[in-house]
């Protein structure tokens, strides 16, 4: 299904469907898969259960799902959904944060399932489980609509999404009404998915262009759509509202930061990583010293105002390298102004184009296209020319930028890093991963066209 428009049909329908089992109270939502016998107190999901928003949830997509019913007494277990592709998910739902509760398995057999919501946005990984074994699997999920409120709820404005050729931001899965989750991996195997709202955990609202953005299509990536996997599920919720090809002052100028700012409370975050874009605008007066701290100092003004907290990411290097296979600076001051408003400001900040240079220059000029869009023609449909962008990077290396961010965390000892999963193992930029390691089933959503931003 086409989930063009969504957010006009949402407006006209209301916020709740009415097919669904939930608790008035809690605006809990119960629903058991499969075509077998439901469970008491759940809302079944057929095979043939297609999303509409009169009803409020069902599957997207085109995969064709698969009910398989084990039998016996444990009704929530007995039988569940597959499909041979990716396949989708979605509930109608107020914007907000969620802890989703799915319990994964088969009775007869194993599964693999990892576990992605909205964009792309990584939220558990190769979820194995052996014959009659099941896995609850937790997460929680931030998701959002274009509107502005106020704190009574009322609509004032809307942020001003973008159109550009072939795709249009209004058709992202993550500026809508919707909570979407895609079930990927070689067996995905889905018994039940409970879906309760979170009011106290901590929001990261990420801010910031295409090296951050949740990449709603194969094979671009950012950190920003990795690093929910590394953070315990219920205490935090990655908020990214990044966007490709924004500055500071585009995003102010959208309301991107005013829509974090309503939906903004007290002990959250603002990580604000910004410099690609902002080194392009020229003009009497502007620079990384002048305009752009002046810009950096707004947005940290803005967040303390809501008893926010504001961290800041120094951006990271472009892929281009010297002959000696060092890499090059290509942002000029602008990392350097972040540094100094760190100091200034008293902030704490990962300095990810210091980190990022180290992790280049261990994968070295050949195997760090690797993690890049770096592929010869013909890799994905509709791609007649080769892709090669030294600037956005794919599902690799967004995953080791992401590792880089935790690592950061840990290393200062950061109250953040008390947040995220235990026993995550070390991870050391001058000694990365090698590619050949990492596993990253494909979503069905695809683009050959780059990003906005260089």
């Amino acid at each position: 299904m086409q989930l063009k428009h969504r957010f006009l049909t949402i407006l006209l329908l209301g916020v709740f469907g009415t097919g669904f089992a939930q608790s008035n109270s809690s605006n809990t939502m119960l629903f058991d898969f499969g075509n077998g016998k439901t469970a008491k107190g759940y809302t079944k999901v057929g095979s043939n259960t297609v999303f509409n928003y009169q009803t409020g949830f069902g599957f997207t997509g085109v995969a064709p799902i698969v009910s398989v019913d084990r039998g016996g007494k444990d009704l929530l277990r007995a039988d569940y959904c597959i499909s041979e592709k990716p396949f989708y998910f979605s509930v109608k739902l107020p914007e907000g944060n969620y802890d989703v509760t799915l319990i994964l398995g088969d009775k007869n057999d194993t599964s693999l399932t990892t576990i992605r919501a909205e964009s792309r946005r990584l939220m558990a990984e190769n979820i194995h489980t052996n014959q009659g074994q099941f896995e609850t699997v937790k997460i929680t999920v931030h998701i959002r609509d274009s509107i502005i409120r106020n704190a009574k709820g009322d609509s004032l404005t809307k942020v001003k999404l973008k159109s550009r050729v072939g795709v249009s931001e209004s058709d992202y899965l993550h500026w809508d009404n919707l909570l979407t989750l895609e079930f990927n991996n070689k067996a995905a195997k889905v018994c039940a998915v409970e879906i309760r709202p979170n009011t106290q955990a901590t929001t990261l609202f990420l801010a910031g262009n295409s090296t951050v953005v949740d990449q709603d299509r194969e094979p671009w990536a950012s950190w920003g759509q990795m690093i929910p996997r590394f953070f315990q599920p219920g205490l935090v919720a990655v908020a990214n509202y990044a966007e490709s090809g924004e500055t500071l002052n585009s995003f102010w100028g959208e309301r991107r930061l005013e829509k974090i700012l309503s939906l903004m409370k007290k002990g959250d975050y603002l990580f604000i990583e910004f410099a690609h874009n902002d080194q392009k605008i020229k003009g009497p007066g502007v620079g990384a010293f002048t305009t752009y701290k002046d810009m950096i100092r707004k947005f940290i003004v803005a967040a303390r105002a809501k008893d926010g907290i504001p961290f800041l990411v120094t951006s990271m290097n472009r892929r281009s390298f010297d002959s000696l296979g060092q890499i090059k600076n290509t942002l000029g001051d602008f990392p350097e102004a972040m540094r100094q408003m760190a100091k200034e400001e008293n902030l704490a900040m990962i300095d990810m184009n210091a980190v990022s240079k180290v992790l280049y220059e261990a994968w070295g000029p050949t195997l760090s296209k690797k993690a890049f869009v770096h592929y010869p023609a013909n890799s994905f449909p509709g791609q007649t020319t080769a892709l090669s962008d030294d600037t956005h990077y794919n599902t690799f290396g967004a995953y080791e930028l992401a590792k880089c961010i935790v690592q950061s965390l840990k290393d200062q000892d950061h109250p953040l890093a008390k947040m995220l999963l235990p026993n995550l193992p070390t991870f050391n930029p001058a000694k990365p991963d090698s590619p050949e390691q990492f596993y990253w089933p494909m979503s069905t959503r695809v683009s050959v066209s780059k990003p906005d931003g260089n």
